[in-house]
């Protein structure tokens, strides 16, 4: 058993799931993969478990759910697998090869060899890193992040960013139960408990590619639900008492 586990959930990502699942298996450093798919009509948990028994039955491991339940309760099903499996280093990551798996042990050395909390790969700490992305949804994306640092208070550039590594202590300090955004906000939601609970946020450069297989799931409705909740996170925190982490 590795001591570090992605993250991986899907809906519809069987042109990707395979080639990701090798990609993350193929590096040197040693990572397991959860899978957390909700109920994809198109076979994806099929070919994952087709994977887990012919090859990697040790370190691939699926939670099936029954339909669309949307990006944060995937997400929260997995940290609360990943931490009753005793995982120090507990990912997120898209199948969509819009996170570059060759970047995964630059956010684990963030962790694990210098310090951070949390190490969230970012495409804006070192100017604008996006590739095959329209010029419109680059720069609401851009602007966004800027919206949501400047209401939250976070220094953090990339505040939407969903490729990250945790200390399984972060996880385990957020009230996971408290977290109220299903949908693109959770990334958000995500990084201001953490930073109000005291946490250590790093930014790490990566270059983001839009996907070349598969269906997008981002549209404007999802960035509004960013827009409008980061004002409801900021309003919450007003009147709420947030764990401290333990030193």
């Amino acid at each position: 058993m590795s001591d570090s586990v992605i993250i991986i959930p899907t809906y519809n990502e069987k042109e990707n799931i395979e080639n990701i699942i090798r990609a993350v298996f193929g590096l040197d450093k040693k990572f397991d993969i959860l899978i957390v798919d909700d109920g994809s009509p198109d076979g994806t948990d099929e070919i994952v478990k087709h994977l887990q028994q012919q090859e990697f039955s040790n370190r691939l491991f699926i939670i099936e759910r029954s339909g669309k339940q949307g990006l944060g309760t995937a997400y929260i099903c997995g940290f609360k697998w990943s931490i009753e499996h005793g995982y120090d280093f507990i990912f997120e990551m898209d199948a969509d090869f819009s996170h570059n798996p060759n970047d995964l042990p630059e956010l684990y050395a963030a962790c694990a060899a210098h310090g951070a909390d949390i190490a969230i790969g970012s495409r804006y700490c070192n100017g604008m890193n996006v590739v095959n992305w329209p010029l419109g949804r680059m720069l609401m994306s851009y602007f966004a992040s800027v919206y949501v640092r400047l209401i939250t208070g976070m220094n953090i550039k990339d505040t939407t960013a969903g490729f990250k590594c945790y200390r399984r202590k972060v996880l385990e300090t957020i009230e996971l139960d408290k977290i109220r955004f299903k949908g693109y906000a959770f990334q958000i939601e995500m990084k201001f408990s953490a930073f109000k609970c005291g946490f250590k946020l790093v930014e790490v450069p990566i270059i983001f590619i839009n996907r070349v297989f598969g269906t997008s799931k981002m549209n404007s409705s999802i960035f509004g639900e960013a827009l409008f909740g980061v004002l409801q996170l900021k309003w919450w925190s007003l009147f709420r008492q947030y764990p401290k982490k333990m030193s």
